[in-house]
């Protein structure tokens, strides 16, 4: 489990294709940045822009995760060289500072803007349909492993297809310690739904079946 607060912007520094062909996966060897490696050992968990991976190897301030091919269709940001953000597992010590989150990207976002406003910026998102009845008002969302709180939400036909469009106030701390920055008009987000509404809505269809 995480939580969705940034502990440092690291950098995947090399992508090496592991043996297997096509359907094959690759291994990230990631620069931590910031992120103490003291206490990380052989097996535990990293998320990485929002996608919870394992410590394979580990070498100073550096480690390494092999990300398979089903990991790589479905999330962005971790196939090629670039910043990444980072967070190491949630220990039971540590304050929640964010929501609960697990690290399992639920969906591809396409951001539709990214603009400044006053002191902060204004993040807006095109989310798939089928994560839309999870959005809400002052509800939580993970952007690249970023916990943050749904300002609107609305159900729109984009270019023919049906979206959820969410927008998002990000603070200036938020823009300094996080890739957000780098964000643009088509870039492709990593989404995670709120733990806590997930559960909700399964029970709910559950009831009604």
């Amino acid at each position: 489990m995480f939580t969705g607060i940034v502990a440092a912007v690291g950098s995947i520094k090399s992508v090496k294709p592991l043996e297997g062909g096509a359907f094959a996966g690759v291994r990230l060897d990631i620069d931590a940045g910031g992120l103490g490696l003291d206490d990380v050992a052989l097996g535990d968990s990293i998320a990485i822009n929002g996608a919870c991976m394992t410590v394979v190897e580990k070498a100073g301030n550096a480690f390494a995760v092999d990300v398979s091919r089903e990991s790589l269709n479905r999330t962005a940001g971790l196939d090629q060289p670039g910043e990444v953000n980072l967070e190491k597992a949630l220990t039971l010590a540590e304050r929640l500072g964010g929501h609960l989150v697990s690290g399992h990207v639920d969906g591809l976002g396409i951001v539709h803007s990214f603009e400044q406003v006053g002191e902060s910026f204004k993040l807006v998102v095109d989310a798939p349909q089928d994560l839309a009845k999870y959005l809400a008002y002052k509800g939580s969302i993970v952007v690249n492993g970023v916990s943050l709180t749904v300002n609107t939400v609305e159900d729109l036909d984009v270019n023919g297809a049906r979206v959820c469009r969410f927008s998002i106030n990000l603070i200036p701390h938020t823009i300094a310690v996080t890739t957000l920055k780098h964000l643009r008009p088509a870039a492709r987000v990593n989404l995670e739904i709120d733990l806590i509404a997930r559960y909700v809505e399964r029970m709910l269809s559950a009831t009604r079946t």
